[in-house]
This record gives C-alpha cells, sequence and structure tokens, in this order.
C-alpha cells in the first residue's frame, strides 16, 4: 500500500480582515516554506486570493495596502520558485469592505454558497485569472487546477460545483466529512457525507453525496478523525494555560477574534462552552479535522494511524489523503518538523502537491468513486 500524503496551508488574514499581516503570512509563510525545504518536501500554498484582490482595488487611496500587496505577490512567487505549489482559495466575506483607520470591516457573507450565481463566479473567476497572470511568467504549464472554499463551504449549492468545472478546476477540496458550524457568520452540515476519505465524483448539486456517474471535476476530502480521550484531555489543558497566558498579555485579538466569531450560536452560556469545549471531548474523544498546525505531536501520530487505519480499511492498493494548516495561528513549528521526521521514515508514504493530485486524475491513475462503488 502506499499513501500519497499532500500538505496544505490556507494562506490567509483571519475571517475578519483582522491580523499583522508581516507575523501571520509573511513571517508565516517564509517559516513554514524553510521547514519543508529543510526536509525537501513540496507542499501547496492555498492563498486566499479575494482579500489580494481588494488590496490592489484600495492601494491608490491607501498606499499602505499596495506595499503590502507587493509583499503577498513577492511571497508567493518565492515558494513557487522554490518548487512548492500555488493553489485557489478564497473568502467572500472581502467582496464588501471598509477599511478606516488601517483596519478592516468586511461585511461580505462568510459563504460562497449565499451570492447569487453571477456575484460567485465573478468571484472565482477574477480570483483565478489573478493567480494564473501571476505564476505563468515564471512557469507557462502553470494552472489553478484545485479550490478550496472560505470556511469550507461548498455544499449544498446548485451552481458552486458547475462553475468550478466551467473554469477549469480538477477538484474541490473544501469537504471535511464530521464538520458542523452554526455560528453567527456561518451554518453548515457535513455531519453525513457519503464520503470522507476517498476521492469520488459528487453529485453536482450537493458536495454531500457520491454521484452515481462520472461528474466534471472531482472531491477531494480533508482528512478528519477521531481524537482519543487521552489526548483531547492534554488538548483542553494545553487551551487553559493559553488562555492564561493571554489574559497577561497586552494583545488579546486572538482569543477575542476566536470567541467573537467561531461561538456556536444558542451555546454562548458559560456551561454550555465548557461542556461543549472540555467535558464532552475528555469524555467521549473528539472528531477533528486534520489541521497539523493545530494538533501536537502525539495528537500528529495518531492522525497518521488514523490514516493507516483508513487506508487499509478502503483496500486500495494506493490513497491520495489532503491535509491542512493555517499557519496564522501556529507559534511552534517543533510539533510538525517531529512529524515529518518521523513521518519521512515510512516507505510507505510519500508527499505530493495539489497539482499532483490534479495530474493524476486527468491521467486517469486515481479513480474516484461513483455511489456504485462508494463505502
Amino acid at each position: 500500500m502506499r499513501i500519497q500524503l499532500a500538505l496544505t496551508d490556507d494562506w490567509e488574514l483571519r475571517g475578519d480582515g483582522s491580523g499583522d499581516i508581516e507575523q501571520i503570512q509573511f513571517r508565516a509563510m517564509r517559516e513554514l516554506a524553510h521547514l519543508y525545504d529543510s526536509h525537501k518536501i513540496k507542499s501547496t500554498f492555498n492563498v486566499e486570493v479575494m482579500q489580494q484582490l481588494t488590496f490592489r482595488t484600495l492601494q491608490e487611496s491607501h498606499p499602505q495596502l499596495k506595499q503590502r500587496a507587493d509583499a503577498w505577490e513577492e511571497h508567493v512567487r518565492m515558494v513557487f520558485n522554490r518548487g512548492h505549489d500555488i493553489q485557489l482559495h478564497i473568502h467572500p466575506q472581502w467582496s464588501r469592505v471598509n477599511f478606516e483607520n488601517d483596519q478592516w470591516v468586511l461585511s461580505g457573507d462568510w459563504s460562497l454558497l449565499n451570492y447569487e450565481p453571477a456575484e460567485s463566479y465573478k468571484m472565482l473567476s477574477a480570483s483565478k485569472a489573478y493567480l494564473e497572470k501571476l505564476l505563468v511568467p515564471l512557469n507557462p504549464n502553470y494552472r489553478c487546477v484545485s479550490f478550496r472554499s472560505g470556511s469550507s463551504a461548498i455544499a449544498p449549492s446548485a451552481f458552486a460545483l458547475r462553475q468550478l468545472a466551467e473554469l477549469g478546476i480538477v477538484f474541490d477540496m473544501s469537504l471535511v466529512q464530521g464538520l458542523r458550524v452554526n455560528t453567527r457568520n456561518l451554518q453548515l452540515d457535513y455531519t453525513n457525507c457519503t464520503e470522507g476519505f476517498l476521492p469520488f465524483y459528487p453529485q453536482m448539486d450537493d458536495a454531500r453525496r457520491v454521484s452515481d456517474k462520472v461528474e466534471p471535476i472531482v472531491c477531494v476530502p480533508i482528512f478528519s478523525f477521531d481524537l482519543s480521550r487521552r489526548r483531547c484531555l492534554a488538548t483542553v489543558l494545553h487551551k487553559l494555560k493559553e488562555k492564561a497566558k493571554l489574559r497577561h498579555s497586552r494583545d488579546q485579538e486572538t482569543g477575542t477574534y476566536a470567541s467573537y466569531e467561531w461561538d456556536e450560536v444558542g451555546r454562548s452560556a458559560l456551561s454550555a462552552k465548557v461542556y461543549d469545549k472540555v467535558i464532552s471531548p475528555c469524555l467521549n474523544g473528539k472528531h477533528v479535522v486534520a489541521d497539523i498546525g493545530r494538533l501536537d505531536f502525539p495528537s500528529l501520530r495518531e492522525m497518521l494511524k488514523a490514516i493507516r487505519d483508513a487506508a487499509h480499511k478502503s483496500r486500495q492498493s494506493e490513497v491520495w489523503v489532503v491535509l491542512t494548516n493555517h499557519s496564522k495561528y501556529i507559534s511552534d513549528l517543533s510539533h510538525i518538523d517531529r512529524f515529518l521526521n518521523e513521518t519521512r521514515k515510512n516507505d510507505e508514504i510519500n508527499f505530493v502537491t495539489l497539482s499532483m493530485i490534479a495530474d493524476q486524475i486527468r491521467l486517469g491513475r486515481i479513480k474516484p468513486l461513483t455511489a456504485n462503488h462508494a463505502n
């Protein structure tokens, strides 16, 4: 059995537009790329383009935005020239903005699915064209071939997958089996997806369901798995320590953003938060996204075991697995470093980019599931 593992990073500011771009984007990209280079691994950066288009639109009246947009392009070119892959990621809330006193107010809807089809297509096509115009001069063969929707919002939709296919996107990687979100900005429910591991042809109006026939686009889910109660307890204790540090820090921006933007609707009471985030995970374990920057080394080892178990269960001789990451949240790369050191010693695991996965789909070497062959 062979496991083809794709390391990806959603490269962006926070969902509300906040954050020091030098620290949470530029520095984070440089350090993560350096780590991958040291292991001779090629990764994929899913770069958030709607943010960049907004910077360019407003750069004449706000010169600091031009400097940041220029630096954005320089960093994308840098990692691309070093052999890393660049693919498309957009957060549509950047479609409606206000910028005053160097602060963003984003008033666009967080879900691509809530826009009119014409506006959705305009965002997708403009973002894809921007990336290709930037990178084709460096490699004439470059194309945007994969897409990750902001906040994973991809289904159900009567138009999203069709628009991606029309634009030449080979596969979407927005789906995460088991993910459910009900916040003031976003509502989605992926708790009952037909397939959460292997590439598959989706029903074109609902990526949560496997189609019974070949479709013009493929879905490759982001891996998710059950984290043990022991690791959940360790994670809870670590988070409590981090929150204690934050209370004594002058900069509480990250904690404020997380609690304000991502609190579950109807679960804002302290007792509900304690149960959801502390008691239930420690008693029952928790289904988590394979977001490698948010997992410590023991949790990453559990993730790798879960990947192996799912691969053996699939009875496929070769599986293609996508992991996500949000470098804007990483303060310590040592866990990922240890994980890569251990994983590279395993002969059954190889590291690939999203462009490589698209190539294998187009060549017919990856055979996506249809409903007749889904688990």
